[in-house]
């Protein structure tokens, strides 16, 4: 029987109350017991002293790119940098080349996730067939293909009653929908917040009203549905207090923040041009200071990356011409720590939730917890650690990042996925 045994590590388990320093034992790739000095033998003996554990961090928002944009991104390569970033589990966005609206896609993206993964992956379907917003796709395919939630991410579904639909359906059938809200006609054509810095560099800008109207149709819709409505990427103060309004409600809607939206503003575009250019975009120091409270009151449900590869040569076409996005998942971890914890704005349990037990709980996947019995998925973080990002060394296909050459202080060291090692910084 294969054992690995984590000694003397701070336990942050949110999802059991467990905050403690302790050991932790993993058997045959499950959590087998938690307590003080267990004495057992063991295959490998970790010393976590001084470090934090925690079940395998989640990320409910990426994009694998796989399959048709391999340059970009591949299941091998952007499972590779989850595993760095601390992440064991992944859900992949549906704007794929095919997308992924149809059954076969989603086995495709299954099996090459089961054959070169460094993480789990978690599959999404579009919410419309082929991303076009015309019609719905076949819902309950997809669920038996192995979707676990509905998406069209990078696209507004712009009709009221296909979203009124597909809620219904997630009400009926018990799925999230992940919704990207960009009202298209007032965002048409913008590179980056509409404000003081567009005009300052005479580029074109959405204003804040275009994501804060669908969030409030959307919120609307799921309240007479009484769908799972889940508000991706929430930038705005207006989106962050439409969330809030819903919850009083009674609404099921929640929703998650991204690291650049709580670390940078709309002045980062100056400085970086397109690898600072995102949809939503970068805004209003009132805005961070807005997201920041909606994780901090629990209006925010969950901590997400968006984690979108392009190439160098689509990033260098200019702020007009380039597409959106940055890469995002090995610098979760840092920016959360040293924006969030280490500033006191979250506690390190609250942090932990937003990337663990909760998401698991959005998705409605098996992970997210050390409960003895459970797949052995865990996250070993050295909240001291200081390092700065170094592009150059990420295991992504891609370098898109602002974040390139700033100081963090907290990085994840190990990643240990169903009981086996898959990056690590330390000794096991």
């Amino acid at each position: 029987m294969h054992r690995m045994l984590i000694r003397n590590g701070h336990i942050v388990d949110p999802a059991n109350r467990i905050d403690a320093i302790a050991d932790l034992l993993i058997c045959e790739g499950k959590i087998n017991h938690i307590g003080d000095r267990i004495e057992t033998e063991a295959n490998s003996v970790i010393d976590a002293t001084g470090l934090i554990v925690t079940p395998g961090l989640i990320d409910m928002h990426v994009h694998l790119r796989e399959p048709g944009f391999e340059y970009k991104e591949t299941i091998a390569s952007g499972t590779r940098a989850a595993a760095v970033g601390g992440f064991t589990s992944v859900a992949c966005m549906a704007n794929t080349n095919p997308v992924a609206d149809s059954p076969s896609v989603i086995e495709f993206i299954q099996s090459q996730a089961q054959k070169e993964g460094s993480a789990n992956v978690f599959s999404l379907g579009s919410i419309t067939q082929n991303l076009t917003g015309e019609a719905l796709t076949d819902v309950p395919a997809l669920l038996e293909a192995g979707a676990i939630g509905f998406s069209d991410d990078g696209k507004t579904v712009m009709n009221a009653e296909l979203m009124r639909q597909v809620l219904a359906l997630s009400a009926k059938l018990n799925f999230p929908v992940m919704v990207h809200c960009e009202e298209h006609n007032l965002n048409a054509g913008t590179v980056m917040n509409l404000g003081e810095t567009s005009r300052k560099l005479n580029l074109p800008g959405s204003p804040n009203m275009a994501e804060d109207i669908i969030v409030a149709r959307d919120i609307m819709l799921a309240e007479f549905t009484g769908g799972h409505l889940h508000i991706l990427h929430v930038s705005t103060a207006g989106g962050v207090e439409l969330i809030r309004w819903g919850k009083r409600r009674g609404v099921h809607v929640t929703g998650e923040a991204m690291p650049h939206h709580f670390a940078l503003t709309e002045a980062a575009v100056e400085v970086h041009c397109t690898n600072a250019k995102m949809h939503p975009p970068l805004r209003t120091q009132a805005d961070v200071d807005a997201v920041i409270e909606g994780l901090r009151d629990g209006t925010l449900d969950a901590i997400a990356t968006d984690h979108a590869p392009h190439a160098p040569f689509e990033k260098a076409r200019g702020m007009l011409e380039a597409p959106p996005g940055i890469i995002g998942l090995e610098t979760c971890v840092p920016l959360v720590f040293d924006r969030l914890i280490h500033t006191g704005q979250l506690t390190l349990s609250e942090a932990v939730a937003k990337m663990t037990c909760v998401p698991a709980n959005i998705l409605r996947i098996d992970r997210g917890t050390l409960s003895i019995g459970s797949v052995a998925d865990v996250t070993l973080i050295d909240p001291n650690k200081v390092a700065a990002v170094d592009v150059t060394q990420s295991a992504s296909k891609s370098r898109n990042t602002p974040f390139n050459g700033l100081e963090l202080r907290g990085w994840p060291v190990m990643t240990i996925r169903d009981g086996v090692v898959t990056q690590s910084t330390i000794e096991a």
